[in-house]
């Protein structure tokens, strides 16, 4: 069902009065007056009362011509092995000029099980050894984290997200020993890299990708 019933934009927050049965994180599809799409996640819900964020902005939404569609799906994302190694933006579509991924399954990034959701994510147990003695001694990481790098202008921030990338690997505890391994155990590991506000020039210079 399609309503028309936009009574107010905010930001990147559209306003719905009327809707029947909103749910909350829920998906839904904006028509605006020139045909074009945009995709939004319900935030808030009151009654018939739903806010919604646009992923894609508000510019050029107005209430006379804007249609909404609720999906009634969540957010999922689509996941393959054919992943490894390609570049996407945020909302998770290549942006390499490579051939469409064709995924395997998709997965919802708020459910059970999820690594987004740090609530619903299998507890770390792993440690990650990055190479970098100051990481690895006094602030490890462990499989599964986000690992943020804050830097300012000047700071060589390019080039340690490299070698991170380039180096990163398992520490695993043997059972039966206290031994560690490090390469002598394969296992199934990738680092997902994301930045903001980084020129493709800085990631092409600093062979992060």
């Amino acid at each position: 069902m399609e309503y028309r019933t936009v009574s107010g934009v905010a930001g990147p927050l559209v306003i719905l009065d009327k809707v029947k049965g909103p749910k909350y994180q829920e998906i839904v599809n904006i028509r605006l007056g020139d045909g074009t799409t945009r995709r939004g996640q319900v935030l808030e819900v009151d009654g018939e009362k739903a806010v919604v964020q646009v992923f894609e902005g508000t510019s050029g939404i107005d209430n006379k011509y804007t249609t909404v569609q609720f999906t009634g799906e969540v957010l999922k994302t689509p996941v393959s092995l054919d992943m490894l190694g390609r570049i996407f933006n945020g909302s998770g579509k290549p942006i390499d000029n490579g051939p469409p991924i064709l995924p395997e399954a998709y997965l919802d990034i708020s459910g059970k099980w999820s690594s987004i959701n740090p609530s619903e994510r299998t507890y770390p147990e792993e440690m990650i050894q990055t190479g970098i003695s100051t990481i690895d001694v006094m602030n490890s990481i462990a499989r599964g984290q986000k690992i943020p790098l804050f830097s300012a202008a000047g700071l060589p921030h390019n080039e340690i997200a490299a070698q991170i990338c380039r180096q990163a690997g398992l520490v695993k505890r043997l059972e039966k020993s206290e031994d560690l391994l490090g390469d002598h155990e394969e296992d199934n590991f990738a680092i997902v890299f994301a930045a903001m506000g980084v020129t493709w020039r800085q990631l092409s210079s600093s062979n992060v990708i």
